[in-house]
Formats: structure tokens, sequence, C-alpha cells
């Protein structure tokens, strides 16, 4: 069986938060097991389980961190502006999902890049082949606006590089906690 890996980061973005609830936040985890959570409450990152507690002062933290916090404005952004369909018009929810998969033995990886609103799927960025994919129609504009703003670069830097890279610092700590102690 294949050595498979993989860096999740699910965000959520409200246009419009009720007090005392977040407008933003991320759960982050590292082979389905979490590691980071993140409010714009409190805007820090709250490491979470051993990974997050070893690797809260790498570089890695500190640019993934940075990273959140500009996704999460960009979405806030966004999210006023969006008319969907099936009648989605009053304080959408932005839902992303960035997957990162690394499978070692095979020497291949699948970012995947996955934009919910209001809990409806509607975008579908494939890093790969730098495209877009529109499953809901009245996320068009949304495409549109990011494909002329460079968003597909920056998408695709975050998916096949930042995540990449991130991915193999969190693994050689979360290898490191891994291996027997000898006695």
């Amino acid at each position: 069986m294949a050595d498979a890996h993989s860096l999740c980061l699910n965000l959520t973005v409200k246009s419009q938060a009720r007090p005392e609830h977040p407008w933003y936040e991320v759960q982050g985890s590292v082979d389905k097991k979490p590691f980071l959570q993140y409010d714009s409450d409190s805007s820090k990152v709250r490491p979470l389980g051993l990974l997050g507690k070893k690797v809260n002062a790498t570089k890695a933290w500190t640019e993934l961190t940075q990273m959140l916090a500009d996704v999460g404005q960009e979405l806030r952004m966004i999210l006023p502006d969006i008319k969907l369909e099936n009648n989605m018009t009053k304080g959408p929810t932005s839902e992303t999902r960035w997957t990162y998969w690394e499978i070692r033995e095979l020497k291949e990886s699948k970012p995947m890049t996955h934009f919910n609103i209001s809990r409806q799927m509607t975008l579908f960025f494939d890093a790969m082949k730098i495209s877009w994919t529109v499953v809901n129609p009245g996320a068009r504009g949304i495409k549109e606006e990011w494909e002329s703003k460079g968003m597909a670069d920056y998408f695709r830097r975050i998916s096949m590089g930042d995540c990449n890279q991130w991915l193999q610092e969190f693994l050689e700590h979360w290898e490191k906690m891994l291996e027997p102690s000898s006695n």
C-alpha cells in the first residue's frame, strides 16, 4: 500500500456573523489528525494535539497563519456580492477546503481546492491544470473576478508549493513523534 499523507485546511467565512461568533474559522489536519484551529475573534492560530504543539513555532506555521488571514479576508470581501441559484441571497457562508495529498511511493501529489457557498458546491480549482470548474452558474462571477485578479496563480502557489512545503515540514515532526523511543 502506498505511503499517502495529506494536509487539509477547512476554511469557513461568514458574511454576517452574529455577536460572539467569529466571521472566519479554520480547522487544519495532517493525515486526518487535527493540528490547528483559528478563529477571527482571537486572531490567533491555536495548536491542537501533539503535532500542533510541536510545529507551532516553525516557519511553516508562521507562513500558514499569514496565508489563512489573507485568504479569509479575500473570501469575506466577495461574499456580500454572491447571488447563487436556489435563492441564496442573504448572509452566505463560504466553505473552502484545501486538500493536498502526497503519495510517496508513487511520487505523486494531488492538490484539490473546493469552494462551497452556503453549503452548495460552487467552484473547483484544479491546481495542476490551473483551471476552474464552475459547478453553480451563480459562481461564474467569482471565477471571473478571481481570474482578473490573478487569483488562480495565488491558489496554485498555495496548493502546489506552500501546501507541499508545509506538509513536508509537519511530517518531519510527525514522524519523529511516532518513532519509538529508545530506552
